[in-house]
């Protein structure tokens, strides 16, 4: 079965705006579950305008396809990284391993389907908290949390200096 331009843009606008169930927020970013399995998960993410996830990596590769919006992805190009522009319609594969990032640097959000392992989309479940009107950052409590659940996943979080050296500057949090 083809499916033509107009009909998947449509169709990719409507998952990029539908409700999934209960958002859960990630340190700035958006996640919703809309599949969860033994192997597999999927969800959507939004990345807010001005929002940033910093460098890191883990062992599960994570695959993005750009619902709407734009956003740039640091990525391995060869012994380096790099920031790519990604935009609605494009798909960003992430490896296992890979240092990488995200940054929205428009005025509106990204909207991400999200196809990873079923262990990173615990720990999502994990870290996340549910959204609210009010965007505050994170307390102490919860930046304990989410440093004592990214050991136990093996998720390992980039220095504040490397993180410079992408041009992401790396908040000050208070308790």
């Amino acid at each position: 079965m083809t499916v033509d331009h107009q009909t998947a843009s449509a169709l990719l606008s409507q998952v990029a705006r539908s409700s999934a169930g209960p958002a859960l927020d990630v340190f700035g970013a958006t996640v919703e579950f809309l599949s969860r399995t033994d192997e597999f998960c999927v969800m959507r993410g939004v990345v807010p305008p001005g929002a940033v996830v910093p460098l890191h990596r883990h062992a599960d590769a994570e695959d993005f396809f750009i619902l709407s919006g734009q956003q740039q992805v640091l990525v391995s190009v060869g012994n380096q990284l790099a920031w790519r522009d990604a935009s609605a319609g494009d798909y960003v594969r992430i490896p296992g391993n890979v240092m990488h990032a995200h940054r929205n640097v428009t005025d509106e959000p990204a909207v991400d389907l999200i196809i990873t392992t079923s262990r990173l989309g615990r720990f999502f479940a994990e870290i996340g908290r549910p959204v609210t009107k009010d965007l505050r950052p994170p307390t102490a409590a919860e930046l304990a949390k989410f440093v004592e659940a990214s050991a136990r996943y093996g998720y390992v979080l980039a220095t504040p200096q490397e993180n410079a050296a992408y041009g992401i500057d790396m908040p000050v949090f208070s308790g």
